[in-house]
């Protein structure tokens, strides 16, 4: 048996552990019992987002995004089907950048969308404008 991860749950947030040779399993959260992945991006608000970023063990992809944005909307299909092809090795996640300004404040996002990864807690890439699913998925499997 590998090494377990830590992953948080999407639902209550509560970290879980997980062997790494059976995240491709699925799994259930031993807190609330839902599904640790369903193959679509989260949408995180400051909290959630600090929890995801600095106790998951899998690589957190978050598009920074406001729904006013025109390349933004046109980007969402592709995230999602990105977060479909690279669950459970990452988490992608969406933070509405018009509700959390304190958070891409935090991160100085001046341009959108821009995809940014973290790594217990730290942004170890990032990239700004639209991509579609595999330009996408390629970068984010070549950075994390």
């Amino acid at each position: 048996m590998s090494e377990p991860l830590i992953v948080v749950c999407p639902h209550c947030h509560a970290a879980n552990r997980v062997p790494a040779d059976r995240l491709g399993a699925g799994g259930t959260c031993g807190k609330c019992k839902s599904a640790l992945f369903a193959g679509e991006p989260l949408e995180l608000d400051q909290a959630a987002f600090d929890i995801h970023a600095a106790r998951s063990d899998l690589p957190l992809v978050v598009d920074f995004w406001a729904p006013w944005c025109g390349p933004c909307r046109s980007m969402a299909p592709a995230f999602a089907q990105a977060a479909r092809a690279l669950e459970p090795r990452y988490r992608l996640a969406k933070v509405n950048t018009e509700v959390e300004q304190s958070l891409a404040a935090r991160f100085g996002i001046r341009s959108i969308p821009t995809i940014a990864v973290f790594k217990h807690g730290r942004e170890i890439a990032r990239q700004a404008g639209a991509m579609d699913a595999a330009s996408l998925s390629r970068w984010i499997q070549s950075v994390a």
